[in-house]
């Protein structure tokens, strides 16, 4: 059986799911494959399976009549249902939805594309995330719909020992723009800053992705703020490096801030929670099957910078806490986002349309 994943650009929590879930699926009896649209920061990232980049109708179609395809799975752009349908492929079309930002953009999005995947979809899929779940049964209540969580790798990426920070570090990763709401982090910060005075900040971005406005509007509240000397951002880290990042993170006596609005399903989340850093985030919807308060990490109210500085200290100043906290979220993962799970429910899914 052979299955093609397409979307946009490989970067971000899209590209770390394509890659980990075309492993796995060899284990189950399926060759899967990466279609791209446009260059991403992931090529970087090492592939051992075809990884195609092209937007040419034409060079698009040969992969289509070559790569003999039972399934393909679309990420987010339903408009490729009909193209890939205009194309000749006449298999299953499944649509994914990882995330659309602000839940009225979901709603916004999935409303205008009634007409194309009514007419094109074979089935609806999401990792669990509640208004997208929503979203589906009520605009397509004659669709298949799937859900279940996005698989990850806690054996390969995991808590990796190794040099400690001077100071404790708190960390955020995303794209600059508003709705990871990156303006909350740099307030956080700062706010954190007046009591730690040796506090540093980590910003981990792919700056092919931001918003050149907002990209403006950080420097310029960086400067405001006087962050300038505490902050570290780097940009389009290898996958592979992260988990060192985190881990370093968490032994720091920091964690991991996730200001976002609205998510899908994270991966950074889950990422550093199998690294032992603790995350501190927003009720973002996404999230909540990754993150119990107290648990498996922290929640704060959006938009209430007290709110999460109380949050934070808590965590950074209670040992027996945080030490809880760490071990929880690392066990979660292990046993709630397990690999073959995931395999068994895709090709559970693909047996059953």
């Amino acid at each position: 059986m052979k299955v093609l994943f397409v979307y946009y650009v490989p970067s971000g929590g899209v590209d770390t799911l394509n890659r980990q879930r075309c492993r796995l699926l060899r284990q189950f009896g399926v060759h899967a494959e990466c279609l791209y649209y446009g260059w991403g920061a992931g090529l970087q990232n090492a592939a051992d399976f075809p990884v195609h980049v092209t937007r040419n109708d034409i060079a698009i179609k040969h992969i289509l009549d070559s790569g003999n395809y039972e399934a393909i799975v679309v990420t987010t752009d339903h408009i490729s249902l009909q193209r890939l349908r205009v194309l000749g492929f006449g298999g299953k079309l499944i649509l994914e939805i990882q995330g659309y930002g602000p839940k009225e953009v979901a709603r916004q999005q999935l409303t205008a594309a009634m007409p194309v995947i009514n007419a094109h979809a074979s089935a609806l899929l999401n990792p669990q995330t509640p208004h997208i779940s929503a979203l589906f049964k009520e605009l397509y209540p004659h669709i298949p719909k799937f859900q279940f969580n996005n698989c990850f790798d806690a054996a390969q990426f995991t808590y990796r020992p190794g040099p400690k920070a001077e100071a404790p570090v708190i960390a955020w990763l995303g794209r600059i723009e508003d709705n990871k709401n990156w303006r909350e982090f740099l307030h956080i910060g700062h706010q954190l800053s007046a009591v730690y005075s040796n506090l540093q900040l980590w910003m981990f971005e792919d700056p092919n992705l931001a918003i050149p406005a907002e990209k403006e509007q950080f420097v310029r509240l960086v400067d405001t703020l006087g962050l300038k000397q505490r902050l570290t951002v780097r940009s389009n880290v290898p996958h592979a490096e992260m988990q060192q990042y985190f881990s370093m993170v968490g032994d720091s006596g920091g964690f991991l801030c996730s200001t976002s609005k609205v998510e899908g399903a994270p991966y950074a989340v889950l990422e550093a929670m199998s690294c032992r850093c603790p995350v501190l985030s927003t009720n973002s919807d996404g999230v909540s099957t990754s993150i119990y308060h107290n648990q498996t990490g922290k929640f704060y109210k959006l938009g209430d910078i007290a709110h999460a500085v109380w949050e934070a200290r808590e965590l950074m100043e209670n040992p027996l806490l945080r030490e809880q906290i760490r071990a929880g979220a690392q066990q979660h993962v292990r046993q709630h986002f397990d690999s073959m799970a995931y395999g068994r429910h895709f090709l559970g899914m693909l047996q059953t349309i």
